[in-house]
């Protein structure tokens, strides 16, 4: 099973996926706020879940760390919509 790792100091987080293939959520922050811009999975290992693991553990370490969340990435605001559950993290500055 894959693993998700939080890079803080390259602000994103990753599913290494063997070689140099990964997984990401890439994000900036801003105080508490944590922009989340783009996610990517290489072609060859899509529809396995991998996008949604990854945005998961972004909105995890949001909640966790008392932050906020701007859904700028198409797949991380299509998510949020989804998962009404979430929608509490999105900040008033998106």
């Amino acid at each position: 099973m894959e693993q998700v790792e939080h890079d803080a100091g390259a602000e994103r987080f990753v599913v290494r996926l063997g070689g140099s293939e990964e997984a990401i959520l890439e994000y900036h922050r801003s105080g508490k706020v944590l922009d989340f811009v783009h996610t990517f999975v290489p072609p060859a290992f899509r529809g396995r879940g991998l996008a949604h693991m990854v945005v998961r553990a972004g909105l995890s370490y949001a909640r966790a760390n008392s932050l906020k969340v701007i859904p700028s990435c198409p797949y991380v605001a299509t998510y949020i919509r989804r998962h009404p559950e979430d929608q509490d993290l999105i900040s008033n500055r998106a």
